[in-house]
């Protein structure tokens, strides 16, 4: 990925299944990787600890076996999801998300530790 700008190049599609539920279909995830090697627990911390100072508005709402949170940031109104797994955090973008959102949260997660993050986009064009 050029920078940091978190060009978001495909937005997710919401579908509703007939079987109920909702699911996305295509969209874009960035991931951040530490140069050092961070447990996924150390990981969590840091992203707990920058939810907590605001300005944002979070929930761990999934029973799954990794963090996934909710977050809405007050500032910019993005809405995306945040998740830690396999020694990196990913920004899952939603139908909502603008990247100001994701920039804001990577420079305060960024700013709270001495380590380089390198920043991976990936992208799922299925809709």
């Amino acid at each position: 990925m050029v920078g940091r700008s978190f060009v978001i190049p495909v937005h997710p599609k919401r579908t509703y299944p007939y079987s109920g539920g909702l699911q996305y279909e295509g969209g874009t995830t960035f991931s951040l990787v530490p140069e050092g090697d961070w447990l996924d627990s150390e990981l969590t911390d840091l992203v707990e600890q920058v939810l907590e100072e605001g300005p944002y508005r979070y929930g761990d709402f999934f029973n799954l076996p990794m963090p996934v949170y909710l977050v809405r940031d007050d500032e910019t109104t993005d809405v995306f999801r945040v998740s830690i797994r396999d020694g990196s955090i990913r920004f899952h973008v939603l139908p909502e998300t603008d990247s100001p959102g994701l920039q804001a949260m990577y420079h305060r997660l960024d700013e709270r530790t001495d380590d380089t993050f390198h920043v991976q986009r990936d992208i799922d064009e299925s809709h």
